[in-house]
């Protein structure tokens, strides 16, 4: 097995290495004077399962040309099976056409992926599961509430807490999380207007006197969700925490947040963690690495991925 880093998440890479007690292959990645992007597999990766770390996160089509390149530089290396670990799959959000005269993003982003020569995808917490159809290849999504409900249970007295889902769209990914930890469920029923303003509109459920747990796969504005922190509060909730997977935090989201009536904001580090929220008081990052790891060391074997969501 080899696991190569792209420049998305060297110190994510860095801890998956560690679990599995597999260095990192040396790989440079580096660019000319005009941006375009320079890789070189610095060791034989000739007949190896190579998977590589890489997150398409922003800037993102900067990274999704520096994982294409490094594909096809192990390809042309002769790698046996190249995967493609994608903590986070940038342009899944474009994932059907909303209106008219608009591309299908995550489809287009698929393919070039494929055509580049990934044999296997490996990504966490879709933001829509029918995304897996647009790979042509083997695709394992992978989920983070495990390590959500191991975090929650340590904090929480599960007896008292409520969790929520911020949109309609969610119930799904809530409820299976709700389930996991025996509480019940809540939704937050809203309307939005345009991208990244959303509006609160009502509370499906009883809140009051709960710790509310707010559930989703992507943070970006953080509009929403502190508009339902707001609400959830109004309706008589003890405290709101939001466990999001994907901490894109994007423009003014993290000031967003940090003055917001959250309790706090949990994310995972599938996305690396900006200097400003690693500064946030009220902003905390979850490592998925040992469940990232863990699901590349099955890969590699040929055991069960599915079964570590059991």
């Amino acid at each position: 097995m080899k696991i190569v880093a792209g420049n998305s998440n060297r110190a994510l890479a860095e801890e998956i290495s560690k679990y599995l007690d597999v260095p990192l292959a040396k790989c440079l990645v580096r660019r000319f004077a005009d941006q375009e992007i320079f890789v070189e597999i610095q060791e034989n990766v000739r007949g190896e399962d190579v998977f590589i770390v890489q997150p398409t996160s922003y800037p993102a089509n900067d990274h999704l040309m520096e994982l294409l390149i490094i594909i096809d530089a192990l390809r042309r290396s002769s790698a046996r099976r190249i995967t493609a670990v994608l903590p986070y799959f940038g342009y899944a959000r474009q994932d059907r056409r909303a209106s008219g005269r608009t591309p299908i993003s995550a489809k287009l982003v698929a393919n070039l992926i494929t055509e580049a020569g990934a044999d296997r995808i490996l990504t966490l917490d879709l933001h829509a599961g029918q995304i897996q159809g647009f790979f042509d290849i083997p695709t394992d999504n992978l989920f983070a509430a495990p390590v959500m409900t191991r975090d929650i249970k340590e904090r929480y007295a599960t007896d008292n807490v409520m969790v929520v889902s911020p949109d309609v769209g969610g119930v799904v990914r809530a409820r299976a999380l709700a389930k996991r930890i025996e509480a019940p469920l809540s939704i937050v029923d809203k309307r939005r207007d345009k991208p990244g303003e959303s509006e609160v509109m009502n509370i499906i459920g009883d809140v009051d006197g709960f710790d509310c747990i707010l559930v989703d796969d992507i943070v970006d504005s953080g509009g929403t969700l502190c508009n339902a922190a707001d609400a959830l509060l109004a309706q008589g909730a003890k405290s709101v925490t939001a466990y999001i997977t994907h901490g894109v935090l994007s423009g003014g989201a993290v000031a967003r947040v940090s003055s917001s009536r959250l309790k706090e904001l949990v994310i995972t580090n599938s996305i690396e963690p900006t200097a400003a929220i690693t500064a946030a008081s009220n902003i905390r990052a979850i490592s998925i690495a040992p469940l990232l790891g863990e699901a590349i060391n099955r890969t590699a074997l040929e055991k069960s991925v599915s079964s570590l969501f059991v």
